[in-house]
């Protein structure tokens, strides 16, 4: 991942300041991080588990709960800047604070698990003690969920995700994939960042002429190993294709809870982590939107389907490809689940070291229930980009650009949000 390792080279002063952190930050906490790790799980539940469908919403959920789970342990343990809770309350308990700040946006986000959502918070606060601390870490927590919930009400997100598509024969343009006849929340391109200025800051270069040699050799890339029965991916490949396929979000929170436990990381340290980690993955899926619409690039399934169209005489038409997995009813360019992957990869990168080893699960796994081990963060988000040209649903310059996006949005985020309040 070239750009990956030469953005963590441009941030050297940044990793020195993580490691400042990890030094002096939280060990003064005197609470694990369990509370953290179960409220992402509730989260995740909430959402559906591995049958949700709604990708957006959850990455900005995510977002919003772990940005108040953050401030309102900020708010006891003040060591970085806050996002949208200024209060302080140094005598709250910290669990009761950061389970009912995630009790607070997820019911006011998902209504209709108001019941699962009560159940997960008597756990969390059954194990506090009674008293005066307990109390006050339950109202700070309602009132650091409410802050964000306020700070993003009005922010674009409302909408109806199933969007008809007008029809076009342009060569270039996007058309729909079997078997989706829809475009999916194109509302979600104008949803206000979390951390970005704006939603076009980073946009992608302008991909690769239809006409260009370069356009070509990605062409024969994805047809060639992306095709459904192809006789030049591996098995490996065929395997990670599969096991990355799930929505980005929920597999790289999935990767932060595990590094979160392999490292042992203190309460404060871990809110802060999934707290950057999901606002760069929120953000890189709106900043993403922004350069998918903008090009408006069509899948490969569309593009060898019709490359009598193109006007490239080095590309062979297949009107009877079929891609490995099915293609996500959206454009091509950038890949946003490589965009998501970098970016989640390169902030947990810089907070505990890119040469973090870990072996995870996956839903989509095949064979079921097995296991992948990485010896680095970066060789997980190289891998992750690269399963969707394997997949046959993306071209290789979707995914360069997506990547170098994820890495893009990752800095901004480290550099201007949740910062030490103090250096030594």
């Amino acid at each position: 991942m070239k750009q990956f390792m030469f953005m963590l080279g441009v941030v050297t002063s940044l990793n020195a300041v993580c490691d400042q952190e990890n030094d002096t930050g939280t060990d003064s906490v005197p609470f694990s991080n369990d509370v953290v790790l179960e409220w992402n799980e509730v989260a995740y539940q909430a959402f559906g588990g591995k049958a949700y469908q709604n990708s957006l919403m959850a990455s900005r959920i995510n977002a919003m709960v772990h940005i108040a789970m953050h401030d309102a342990l900020n708010a006891i343990y003040p060591e970085f800047s806050t996002y949208a809770y200024t209060g302080k309350d140094v005598d709250a308990n910290p669990i009761a604070a950061a389970a009912s700040a995630a009790h607070t946006v997820l019911v006011h986000e998902i209504g209709d698990k108001r019941q699962y959502l009560d159940s997960a918070l008597q756990k969390s606060l059954s194990a506090i003690p009674g008293g005066e601390s307990k109390t006050r870490g339950i109202a700070l927590g309602k009132a650091a969920g409410q802050s964000i919930i306020t700070a993003r009400s009005d922010d674009g997100s409302i909408g109806n995700p199933i969007s008809p598509l007008i029809p076009t024969s342009t060569p270039g343009a996007y058309r729909t994939v079997p078997p989706f006849d829809f475009v999916f929340a194109p509302y979600w391109v104008d949803v206000r960042p979390f951390g970005l200025e704006k939603k076009d800051q980073f946009r992608c270069v302008q991909p690769p002429m239809l006409n260009s040699m370069e356009y070509a050799k990605a062409f024969d890339e994805v047809r060639e190993m992306g095709r459904l029965e192809s006789l030049s991916r591996t098995v490996d490949q065929s395997a990670y294709s599969n096991f990355w396929y799930e929505f980005s979000e929920a597999g790289w929170n999935r990767v932060a809870r595990t590094i979160a436990v392999d490292r042992k990381l203190g309460l404060l340290e871990t809110a802060r982590l999934f707290a950057l980690v999901d606002m760069a993955i929120a953000d890189a899926y709106i900043a993403g939107w922004d350069s998918k619409f903008h090009y408006n690039l069509w899948r490969p399934y569309t593009a060898i389907r019709n490359a009598d169209q193109d006007g490239n005489t080095e590309t062979l038409e297949d009107l009877q490809w079929e891609s490995l997995m099915p293609s996500p009813p959206v454009q091509d360019y950038p890949s946003t689940h490589s965009a998501l992957g970098n970016a989640a990869a390169t902030v947990m990168a810089n907070l505990v070291g890119d040469k973090t080893p870990f072996t995870m699960g996956s839903p989509t796994a095949q064979p079921v229930n097995s296991t992948r081990s990485y010896t680095s963060l970066s060789q997980a988000a190289d891998e992750n980009a690269d399963s969707r040209v394997r997949a046959g649903i993306h071209f290789r310059f979707a995914c360069e650009a997506g990547q170098e996006l994820g890495d893009k949005v990752a800095l901004w985020i480290l550099g201007n949000h949740l910062k030490p309040l103090k250096q030594s």
